[in-house]
């Protein structure tokens, strides 16, 4: 009985051991995504990055004052080996629910056609391909919203974009992730330790765990005190061993490659 339970534990030693380390030889895997081109990102979230070595996802959209004021400091941003990533360029939202009153007509995205919504993802793209030459690029739902009335707009341009970015407050193992919308935890008030206990939950379970923050420091209403913040990073670095991070379209590549082994 004895030996039956240990060749069958040999037998299994190598499927447990992969599961455990399946994300490029980690246990999980974290992308750090900032929303909105904020100079906060600027001034205190890529020189802490920077410092530690660890690489970011900043969703741009080109209208917005922190890109357009900043070309040439997003440009050193990509050469530092971040990634600039597509967040439209009016981050249209739908407007006409409760709660979006803030949402300018214009920019307003029940009023959008699907075609509209294509040219502006795709112009944007190309803006970014000025800034950092990649042809490649991930997608972010500007307020999560993922459709224009009943047409999920993504599916039209899927074909242009490795992954697209959801707000669905969810973490994942590789085999069940959505490539088209991949879940993030919002980040907002949120202290240093009940971030690091988010990333134990996805080290204990081999999942995609992604951070999505505006405000680092100020800078937006929605925010996160930069010294939680840090408090994440130091504790990230510290479990290098154990933690993939890495900026989400590498994450979103690496799952895309596993995904495709399995079928």
């Amino acid at each position: 009985m004895r030996k039956l339970a240990l060749l069958t534990l040999l037998i299994l030693s190598p499927v447990l051991l992969y599961a455990q380390n399946e994300w490029n030889g980690k246990k999980c895997a974290i992308a750090l995504t900032y929303d909105d081109a904020l100079l906060v990102h600027l001034d205190n979230v890529v020189p802490v990055l920077d410092s530690f070595g660890l690489k970011g996802t900043f969703y741009l959209s080109g209208y917005f004052p922190g890109f357009a004021n900043h070309i040439t400091r997003w440009k050193s941003v990509a050469t530092n080996g971040h990634e600039l990533a597509n967040h439209t360029l009016f981050h249209p939202c739908i407007g006409n629910t409760p709660g979006r009153e803030w949402v300018k007509p214009a920019n307003d995205l029940s009023k959008y056609t699907v075609q509209r919504m294509t040219d502006e993802m795709r112009m944007t793209n190309i803006l970014l391909k000025t800034l950092d030459g990649q042809s490649a690029r991930t997608f972010a739902y500007p307020c999560g919203d993922t459709k224009i009335g009943d047409v999920d707009y993504y599916k039209t341009v899927e074909g242009d974009f490795v992954a697209a970015r959801g707000t669905k407050s969810e973490m994942k193992k590789i085999t069940e992730i959505n490539l088209a919308d991949i879940g993030a935890y919002g980040i907002n008030g949120q202290s240093g330790e009940q971030m690091i206990e988010l990333v134990k939950k996805a080290q204990a379970s081999n999942s995609l765990l992604v951070f999505l923050f505006h405000g680092v420091g100020g800078g937006h209403s929605l925010n996160v005190a930069l010294a939680e913040h840090s408090k994440l990073i130091h504790y990230l670095k510290q479990n290098a061993a154990d933690i993939w991070v890495a900026p989400f379209i590498d994450v979103a590549q690496y799952v895309k490659t596993q995904q495709s082994k399995q079928k």
